[in-house]
């Protein structure tokens, strides 16, 4: 999903004149409680639509200690045709550890995804099936995932993996994610964004997909308004029962959940 990642919080440096005959007061020492807020055209997920091409009203908050250490949680309302049925809430739950040697970064930690009230039980539409071995997700659909990031100035690339049935799709332990991001600064407060992600979904046939990212931002007195485009070669065809297909609630119509489009965003961290 397209997640908000932590940027480690260090303590202000204190300034004190060497004439001074009074110490200078000490710089103000940076929150490490942040909140973060955002409304969405859509909501996409690692580029699969998670809303079916609705709004999305997204936001969560972070702690992030000076040692490096963080948690967070971060929250989207979702549509249950989309996988999650019974389900109309993500809750992501995260903790880590991010470090920094000069423009290099570090991050590490773990994901558990989870959908109140979900309840995929066999048989019931939008059940996560598995089209090779033919078993249907049972219970409450969640998701847990280890992650390792490397970052260079403004590129990262992070590696995801699934430790439990990838989505609470039977036989798919260790799925995997592999995310490339660049971001760049245009000045006066415009910035460009690009992305490339693959995911590797064990055990499935043609859910293996590739999505891209390309967007636009501005920053107007710190609320972030951005427009970018989402794509994926992801195949979700309903006829052919493909993984990746979304209906709506008669059965009448179909798309591929995967399409093509453009999201538009404005958000605010404080």
């Amino acid at each position: 999903m397209k997640k908000i990642l932590l940027a480690t919080l260090l303590a202000s440096a204190f300034s004190v004149p060497a004439l001074a005959q009074t110490a200078a007061a000490p710089e103000a020492t940076p929150s490490p409680l942040t909140g973060n807020l955002g409304l969405f055209s859509t909501y996409r997920f690692r580029g699969i639509d998670q809303t079916n091409a609705r709004p999305a009203l997204q936001g969560g908050f972070d702690y992030a200690h000076s040692s490096g250490f963080y948690v967070g949680n971060w929250n989207s309302n979702v549509q249950s045709g989309a996988g999650y049925p019974g389900a109309n809430l993500e809750m992501d739950f995260y903790g880590g550890y991010k470090t920094s040697f000069g423009d290099f970064g570090v991050d590490v930690g773990a994901l558990y995804y989870y959908y109140p009230g979900s309840d995929s039980a066999s048989g019931r539409t939008g059940a996560p099936t598995n089209n090779r071995t033919n078993k249907v997700a049972t219970g409450a659909v969640n998701n847990k995932e280890l992650y390792i990031a490397g970052s260079w100035k403004t590129v990262s690339l992070k590696y995801s993996q699934a430790i439990g049935d990838y989505f609470s799709t039977p036989d798919t332990k260790n799925s995997s994610y592999l995310d490339l991001t660049g971001t760049y600064d245009l000045g006066e407060g415009w910035g460009l964004v690009g992305h490339v992600g693959h995911l590797n979904f064990k055990n499935m046939n043609n859910a293996n997909y590739t999505d891209w990212k390309l967007g636009v931002t501005k920053d107007y007195s710190g609320w972030l308004v951005g427009a970018s485009y989402i794509a994926t070669d992801a195949k979700g065809d309903c006829s052919k029962s493909e993984f990746y297909c979304l209906s709506n609630s008669n059965g009448t119509s179909s798309r591929n959940a995967g399409k093509a489009t453009a999201v538009l965003s404005v958000s605010r961290t404080f």
